[in-house]
């Protein structure tokens, strides 16, 4: 029974006030200034649009705030924030097309980067026609789309012990692995829980879309993940 508003017209008939202070939210009974909703039924959005994309959490949970955090992530995944050439899935003459990423760090060096010149219509060196760069994700049939949450830690052992962050499904059941494949049109919950009676730091990573994949061309090791 949520018995917030009752507690409040108490304190406010005698001229009193719940304080703003996330350290006192348990002691006043109210979680009206929580940043972040404690239950799945009425969690904060966060909305996707483009993968990949990474999200950072650095706040902090349990007493005497806010016990349990929940966020609810809204997938409507239209675009790549890299380039694709047909995202990667077999074209029509068996090759697979080509993803590419001008910023990674870990290139082999053995190799010149590939040239990207976008003014040319035609390459002269040799028979090939130029490849199509796009950052269209249409052409995946049934695709879904890799979400991994990673408890970076506080560095404090005997705070990160008691934090623990999970997944939920969009039936709000908890998701067994940190990672998932889901549809890039639905959505699902990260919940963020104090196991311990005090108030506990935390730093969490979320990363959706590294892997963008037609559902049929998972492996079984990657199905366990799927929702």
């Amino acid at each position: 029974m949520n018995v917030t508003q009752q507690v409040v017209n108490i304190e406010q008939s005698y001229g009193g006030a719940p304080k703003a202070n996330p350290e006192y939210y348990s002691t006043n009974r109210t979680l009206d200034y929580a940043k972040s909703s404690n239950s799945l039924l009425n969690a904060r959005s966060e909305n996707i649009t483009s993968i990949p994309t990474t999200f950072a959490y650095k706040d902090s949970v349990g007493l005497f705030g806010a016990e349990n955090v929940f966020i609810k992530v809204d997938l409507d995944i239209q675009s790549s924030k890299g380039f694709y050439q047909d995202v990667p899935s077999f074209l029509d003459n068996d090759y697979y097309s080509i993803y590419v990423n001008t910023v990674d760090p870990d290139i082999d060096f053995y190799y010149d980067p590939v040239l990207m010149d976008f003014s040319k219509e035609f390459v002269t060196a040799n028979d090939f026609e130029p490849a199509t760069i796009n950052n269209n994700l249409d052409n995946v049939r049934t695709p879904v789309v890799s979400v991994t949450i990673n408890n970076l830690k506080t560095g404090n052992k005997f705070v990160d012990a008691w934090f623990d962050v999970r997944l939920y499904t969009k039936d709000r059941i908890e998701h067994a692995y940190d990672t998932l494949y889901i549809d890039p049109t639905s959505y699902f919950y990260i919940g963020f829980h104090a196991r311990n009676t005090r108030r506990l730091p935390y730093n969490v990573s979320m990363a959706v879309g590294d892997k963008y994949i037609s559902e049929s061309d998972l492996t079984s090791e990657q199905r366990r993940y799927l929702v």
